[in-house]
């Protein structure tokens, strides 16, 4: 997969369909699978990971969105949904398998909910944690989108 470059206008026009799910190669053994995230198996350097988990039921993480960042979630162990928005469309994506993985782009609003028990969702991100990137007021995210 090719690598992704930024545009100013990307935040604008990113859209729900653009938010993909990436096949995630693995190599299959009956002593157990192993997944690989090598070379060009996601457009962007990974420059940060972390994970979620122990999340209660009936608890939501995220409601935010991103300016610039790219994100790769994955549902290590267990299923949630990640209910994404463009500021117009919604859509609701259940991940439930660790090979593979939902590529979030900027300006995609995101929610996740319906923690299964035992969950763990991976997260792979294009940059370090950078308060400026973030958009959390749902209100404000629509008027950026409508620009």
């Amino acid at each position: 997969m090719a690598s992704i470059t930024f545009t100013q206008n990307m935040m604008n026009s990113t859209t729900v369909e653009d938010c993909e799910i990436i096949e995630i190669p693995k190599i299959k053994d009956p002593r157990g699978n192993i997944a690989v995230i090598e070379k060009d198996v996601i457009p962007f350097e990974i420059k940060r990971t972390y994970y979620l988990y122990d999340v209660p039921s009936d608890a939501s993480r995220g409601g935010h969105a991103h300016k610039k960042l790219y994100q790769l979630l994955i549902a290590l162990s267990g299923s949630f949904d990640v209910m994404l928005h463009d500021g117009k469309s919604k859509k609701i994506r259940t991940l439930n398998k660790p090979d593979r993985g939902l590529l979030i782009k900027p300006g995609i609003w995101r929610e996740l909910d319906n923690f299964s028990s035992g969950s763990v969702c991976l997260v792979l991100a294009s940059a370090v944690f950078d308060e400026e990137d973030y958009i959390r007021n749902f209100e404000e995210f629509k008027l950026i989108k409508s620009r």
